[in-house]
């Protein structure tokens, strides 16, 4: 009789260290499952620097908080994660930096800019938005270049719920981000 193992390999931060020196590949960990992507493509990192920089701009007018591209996000040593761009306030931003200056909590926003592929909408759409939504993201925006939108996602009840789909004529606002505005079209 033969045995077949059911239980699924379990994927740790520790175990990363193993892909050290790969810049082609992205690797995050998901509840314990790898998730391994491309470099993101040109058209890509430029949607991420315009939201980058329209919530830079943003954060310095109004004094609150800070915006980051593409930073990593150790939540545990099961899920960490590296999104597009975050913001944080001052005061969460304190408590979300260890020692090393890397992020260990949630942020109070979060994009994902979705790459093409079905595998990879499906883990911004799905995996991600229950892992943001478990470890405390107050608004989560998917962007999509193809399709020129956002979808916002905010807290309600302690679950991200899809609030809004946005296209380019529509303005983005956020009761996180006061007085924040943007046209959406200045993301593409």
């Amino acid at each position: 009789m033969q045995s077949t193992n059911t239980n699924p390999v379990r994927w740790t931060t520790a175990d990363l260290a193993i892909f050290d020196g790969d810049r082609a590949n992205r690797y995050e960990i998901i509840e314990g499952e790898l998730f391994v992507t491309r470099a993101p493509d040109w058209k890509h990192q430029a949607v991420c620097i315009n939201v980058g920089t329209v919530l830079k701009l943003w954060s310095d007018q109004s004094g609150l908080g800070q915006a980051a591209i593409n930073p990593g996000i150790v939540f545990s040593e099961s899920d960490a994660v590296i999104p597009d761009v975050v913001w944080a306030s001052h005061e969460r931003l304190e408590q979300l930096l260890d020692e090393a200056g890397h992020l260990t909590a949630a942020p109070e926003l979060v994009v994902e800019v979705l790459s093409p592929g079905k595998t990879n909408e499906q883990r911004d759409r799905e995996a991600k938005l229950k892992l943001y939504s478990v470890r405390g993201v107050l608004e989560y925006w998917i962007v999509n270049a193809q399709s020129q939108s956002v979808e916002v996602y905010r807290r309600e009840n302690a679950v991200l719920k899809l609030v809004a789909t946005l296209y380019p004529q529509d303005e983005l606002t956020s009761p996180v981000l006061p007085s924040f505005r943007c046209l959406v079209s200045q993301l593409f």
